[in-house]
């Protein structure tokens, strides 16, 4: 089973590895030589084990290999593993996976800091984990190349054991570990060719399987610790309200119920009980009083309202990209505006945590995907140093971005602080749905010129949208946020002249950052204008694709694919094309559909993605279809409607989601490559909405220019 590793739990173990061979490795890769000693003959120093070790090999053969990636659903537990144990040549079976303390040894590469998202985990950890597994095949080769006194160029490893081919010998890499630990550690070993790979490319089970369906493995809301409390909070309904007063002589009242906290900077009022049952009720009984400020008079049709005269006017937008120039270009013009409201996470794990604030500092068990900022932001809850704040990695019932925020960390530190007890916070899924970091509204404005051959020659993109980048980094210091504009700015349809301006609303409501975070809006609106441009210009859709991307043979090929898989749509059915790249990684989606009165019904999809080198060919195959799943959620039915200041959806009854009876059958398919491997947890995420948009224009040519297609689901 897998468990999170804290760096006190490393020094421990570490100290128990008396003839194990540690391997320590920085983040791109690189030895380190002193780190990569042990004694044999006795434990070593626990002071001479660093928390940066991605490799433990034990003298029972087994090996131990530690990820500084958050499991989520996506894979990593399985996938980064399999990376090494294939560049090590150790069957899959004797890989034990642990967690990554929250410290600055593990931090990636890609966001300079302990942070799981983007669908960088493989790409990212790639050679790391693979010169990891070489450098330790390459010391146990030559720990028996001495013992046989024989050339370690001539010997072979395979399946957990080094072999001479010439005598027919054979050694376990257990029996090897001690020797191996007294050698230098190799600075560059060498790797693998794609052709001898033995574990990457093949169906491998996943990792924490077994674990999961037998209940074994701990998610967040699973976590217990002697003597915790439970807590829940009551946050202000109305975004930007604080707090003036509040009653808690009732909640206090309920049987359970020990502590009511008012949480710092207006987080929040904070039950603490003996019980979940008693918290949430101690919660429903306080009597608040708010001060809810302007944001009190606002609804959705006002925030459209502003949007859409923004996109019009462009009044304060920023250029985000200039290429060619759009004066003088003359011809058919195109001219359509799109827009889509707020999309909740909706995990289905809500929020939660477990925080111990005691004198020697601070430890929590979250369902994270950002170490790095939980540390920092509990440290300075506590008032202690980041060092003295331990972070142990949950499984993540769900993420998609919405657990790269904190405020459900900082709440659990602040409540155990105050009441000088472990707390675990769970939110109620109504507090979830209500306060979430959500996909932004956007309003999304394009004006395209076609030239006498039908050519699209000119785009001039307008795109209003909260900042994303601005919650978690900051706002952007020029003004323009590139996550917002993901597939908007780095488009690589080759317009020769385009334009994308870029506005900051600046709305009120909570923006962050959901699974492939500004391409699942921009793509829709990218997508649809494409579809409409290619009809305008008297042209097939898959043409007109193929034409504006004649530069990439990657993006080219998904295409082709995707049409070929699909073939011609079955009676009463369109089909509908789609593309959306996605931080490395091409994806095209084709959606058969059909309409049930005003609502369409989705039958097929066929989605092909090319990810590079796949790892685990189950794993992407699981990611790319369950990714289309989430992305048809939002297109149907991801609908965040604001009344008087607050969300007024609160629970799956009136926040929908895709049921089973709605789900279309997924024919997923990636293409061969030995190239570097590109992130697969996103991509598909992002064309499944407008496919289905160009399939009901394909079907009944009506053009659907608003998300959500079942906005009253």
């Amino acid at each position: 089973m897998m468990a999170p590793l804290n760096r006190a739990d490393f020094v421990k173990l570490s100290a128990t590895f008396a003839g194990s061979l540690v391997l320590a490795f920085g983040i791109d890769g690189c030895a380190n030589e002193s780190a990569g000693r042990a004694a044999a003959s006795s434990a070593p120093e626990a002071g001479g084990f660093t928390p940066n070790q991605w490799l433990v090999l034990h003298p029972d053969g087994k090996a131990t290999v530690i990820i500084n990636k958050s499991e989520m659903g996506q894979g990593v537990a399985t996938g980064l593993p399999t990376v090494l144990a294939d560049e090590l040549d150790l069957p899959f079976d004797d890989v034990i996976v642990a967690f990554a303390p929250a410290a600055p040894q593990y931090v990636d590469p890609v966001f300079k800091a302990q942070i799981t998202g983007g669908s960088t985990s493989t790409a990212a950890m790639w050679m790391p984990l693979r010169i990891a597994g070489a450098t330790a095949r390459e010391m146990l080769a030559t720990a028996a190349a001495k013992q046989w006194g024989v050339d370690a160029a001539t010997l072979q490893t395979k399946q957990g054991s080094v072999i001479d081919p010439a005598s027919n010998k054979t050694a376990s890499y257990g029996s090897l570990v001690a020797a191996a630990s007294q050698l230098a550690v190799p600075k560059t070993p060498k790797l693998k060719s794609a052709s001898e790979f033995t574990l990457i490319g093949k169906q491998n089970a996943r990792y924490d399987t077994l674990d999961k369906v037998t209940g074994r493995a701990q998610y967040g809301i699973d976590v217990r610790v002697p003597n915790m409390k439970v807590a829940t909070v009551l946050h202000p309904p109305v975004f930007g309200a604080t707090i003036r007063s509040f009653d808690a002589s009732k909640a206090k009242a309920i049987h359970g119920v020990t502590d009511v906290v008012r949480l710092p900077d207006d987080m929040g009022i904070a039950v603490v009980a003996t019980n979940t049952w008693a918290a949430f009720e101690g919660r429903k009984a306080l009597a608040v009083t708010y001060d809810t400020g302007a944001f009190r008079k606002i609804g959705s049709a006002d925030l459209y309202a502003r949007f859409h005269a923004l996109a019009q006017s462009k009044d304060g937008a920023k250029v985000a990209l200039s290429r060619g120039s759009l004066e003088g270009v003359h011809g058919t013009v195109v001219d359509a505006t799109y827009q889509g409201p707020p999309a909740a996470h909706a995990t289905m794990e809500p929020m939660n945590a477990t925080a111990s604030v005691t004198a020697d500092g601070v430890e929590i068990w979250a369902p994270t995907q950002v170490q790095t900022f939980a540390q920092m932001s509990a440290a300075k809850i506590a008032g202690v140093p980041p060092e003295k704040v331990t972070v142990h990695t949950t499984y993540l019932g769900g993420g998609f971005g919405r657990r790269l925020y904190h405020d459900y960390t900082d709440e659990a530190v602040a409540v155990s602080k105050a009441i000088g007890a472990p707390v675990q916070v769970i939110w109620p899924r109504e507090e979830d749905i209500q306060h979430d970091w959500y996909r932004p509204m956007a309003v999304s404005h394009l004006r395209g010129t076609l030239d006498a051959n039908g050519d699209l020659v000119a785009l001039d993109h307008t795109v209003v949208m909260d900042s994303i980048m601005a919650p978690l980094l900051g706002p952007p210091k020029n003004g323009v946020d590139d996550i917002s504009l993901d597939t908007a700015v780095n488009s690589p349809y080759a317009i020769p002249n385009v334009r994308v301006n870029y506005i900051d609303p600046k709305s009120g409501v909570p923006a962050g950052s959901l699974r492939a975070p500004g391409a699942n809006w921009n793509a829709f609106a990218v997508e649809s204008f494409i579809d409409e441009a290619a009809h305008a210009a008297g042209k097939d859709p898959v043409a007109f694709r193929l034409a504006l991307l004649a530069h990439d043979p990657r993006a080219v090929a998904v295409i082709k694919t995707v049409v070929q898989r699909a073939g011609s749509p079955a009676p009463g059915t369109a089909h509908g094309l789609a593309f959306g790249p996605w931080n490395g990684t091409n994806c095209a989606t084709i959606a058969e559909v059909s309409m049930e009165g005003t609502k369409p019904r989705v039958h097929r999809v066929w989605v092909v993605a090319d990810c590079g080198t796949v790892v685990n060919p189950t794993i992407v195959m699981q990611q790319l279809v369950g990714a289309t799943y989430y992305g048809l959620s939002m297109a149907l039915y991801g609908n965040i409607t604001i009344k008087d200041g607050a969300v007024e959806q609160h629970n799956f009854y009136d926040y929908a989601v895709l049921r089973m009876a709605d789900a279309p059958k997924v024919d997923a398919y990636a293409i061969p490559s030995t190239e570097k491997p590109s992130g697969i947890g996103e991509p598909a995420t992002t064309p499944i909405a407008p496919a289905v948009a160009n399939a009901i224009f394909a079907l009944n040519g009506s053009r659907v220019r608003t998300l959500p297609f079942v906005p009253n689901a």
